[in-house]
């Protein structure tokens, strides 16, 4: 029974529209939040930062993005992982071109040049879609990575092609380089998520919100109703770009600190957070929390139940972790296409409405 509206009244459209306009959601996005920024920096370990936490926070902004442009705005992009190494190789060249500026900058502004970049190959979007788009940014994947490995000024003409992350300092705490801890890392990148996760909550409710989804349903009529075309779209593309291009330089400067471009950014890259949306749920924010949090979770309990409880050999878990994710994917598809946001989604509903049957 604490499930409930009764007694949340509304007196203006601002109260109306809020994002959580159910009390108790509200509370507990608020204990969530307390518990994420007051309590996990002092039980964190090194471990859990670099098995779930670190990774979860980075492939969420990265399946943000994704879902903007396609669970939003309907264009199919095969080329996140080729997008997060503009993200990447911009964030080494800010951070050492101009040492004395702050990384939180460098970070933004990696996002920025990669929101730019792919918005540059979203222009084929305004003339092709569907199976087409996603080859053409595919061919985007493919392109950037070798230019990555073809051009050595992107990364300082190291003999390796490999490129490392100097050390760089938030408020005198280390946030990239050898001497990190893990508290630091953790909340540089939860406010990056918080901030990002905001800012698409409110783009998405909101009129350019509106737009995209017009377009994701049906092109022709949201043209015929006022909308343009190719701004919507290339809007899409440019946030989406904005906010994989921070996920990019996270995941190379705080979470790995050096990076190889073919190894970290492959096609790979790309199918892992299209399956996190699809898994978690297009066209939701939440669901690409649930997504990432599903996958990148599921090889680190497979890892404990397997090999340290039951003795399989590692390459057999890592064989059953490919046979669950892709089976999840068919039935997701056929049977709720909407992911685990949906299925949240449906729970809640039935919770207001609980122990009632109608």
């Amino acid at each position: 029974m604490f499930y409930r509206e009764a007694g949340d009244f509304k007196t203006s459209y601002t109260d109306d529209n809020q994002t959580f306009p159910i009390k108790f959601d509200r509370y507990r996005y608020y204990v969530v939040l307390a518990i994420a920024f007051g309590v996990i920096p002092f039980l964190i370990n090194d471990y859990w930062a670099n098995a779930f936490l670190l990774p979860f926070l980075i492939y969420s902004i990265a399946a943000i993005g994704l879902n903007i442009l396609t669970g939003y705005c309907g264009q199919v992009s095969l080329g996140t992982g080729g997008f997060m190494a503009v993200g990447a190789y911009a964030c080494y060249k800010l951070m050492t071109s101009f040492p004395d500026v702050n990384i939180f900058f460098h970070v933004i502004a990696a996002g920025g040049v990669t929101a730019i970049v792919c918005t540059a190959f979203g222009l084929p979007s305004l003339r092709i879609k569907g199976f087409y788009l996603a080859v053409a940014t595919l061919a985007a994947q493919f392109f950037l990575v070798w230019l990555f490995n073809k051009v050595s000024w992107f990364y300082n003409y190291s003999a390796s092609g490999q490129i490392n992350a100097p050390e760089r300092f938030v408020f005198g705490v280390p946030v990239t380089g050898a001497n990190t801890d893990a508290w630091a890392t953790y909340l540089f990148c939860l406010v990056f998520l918080t901030i990002s996760a905001i800012i698409a909550r409110n783009l998405t409710r909101g009129m350019q919100g509106r737009k995209w989804m017009a377009i994701r349903d049906m092109d022709i009529a949201a043209e015929i109703i006022g909308v343009n075309p190719m701004r919507a779209k290339l809007s899409a593309f440019a946030v989406s770009g904005f906010f994989i291009g921070i996920s990019g330089a996270l995941f190379f400067a705080v979470y790995l600190g050096a990076v190889e471009v073919g190894e970290v950014f492959g096609i790979q890259k790309s199918f892992l957070v299209l399956f996190m949306i699809i898994i978690g749920g297009l066209g939701s924010i939440f669901g690409s929390f649930a997504g990432a949090a599903f996958l990148v979770l599921l090889p680190v309990v497979l890892k404990l139940i397997g090999v340290d409880f039951l003795g399989w050999p590692t390459d057999i878990v890592a064989h059953f972790n490919l046979v669950i994710v892709g089976a999840l994917i068919i039935v997701f598809l056929i049977a709720e296409p909407h992911g685990i946001a949906q299925l949240w989604r449906v729970a809640k509903e039935k919770l207001r409405l609980w122990p009632f049957p109608h």
